[in-house]
């Protein structure tokens, strides 16, 4: 259950570190990022495994690169739903997307050492 929270944490943090990187990626407090990590995280686990599955010979074709579109859209679809936090477009969303697979494995393996 710690680890849990401590993982929350950590990606309400690189969301925050996101918002501060790009350009119309924007988070309004760590409340904010808290619940948005919450939401990104309940789409990824759901929408975003089947919209994977479905998109999985897109994403075989370009060497994995396609799965950031689907993480963009589901920041897209969660900056929808979490009010405080807002994206403009896709091209911050899929920057985002990047920077938050980046912060998602250093996460992971800080996660994993403990």
């Amino acid at each position: 259950m710690f680890r849990l929270l401590i993982h929350w944490l950590l990606s309400a943090i690189a969301l925050m570190i996101a918002s501060a990187v790009v350009p119309g990626f924007d988070v309004n407090g760590l409340v904010t990022a808290m619940g948005a990590a919450v939401v990104i995280g309940f789409l990824n686990a759901t929408l975003g495994v089947m919209l994977k599955v479905i998109t999985f010979p897109f994403a075989i074709l370009t060497f994995g690169i396609f799965l950031l579109v689907v993480n963009a859209a589901m920041i897209r679809l969660a900056s929808h739903i979490v009010s405080g936090f807002n994206v403009y477009g896709w091209e911050p969303a899929l920057w985002g997307a990047l920077i938050l697979a980046l912060l998602g494995m250093a996460i992971r393996s800080i996660m994993k050492d403990e």
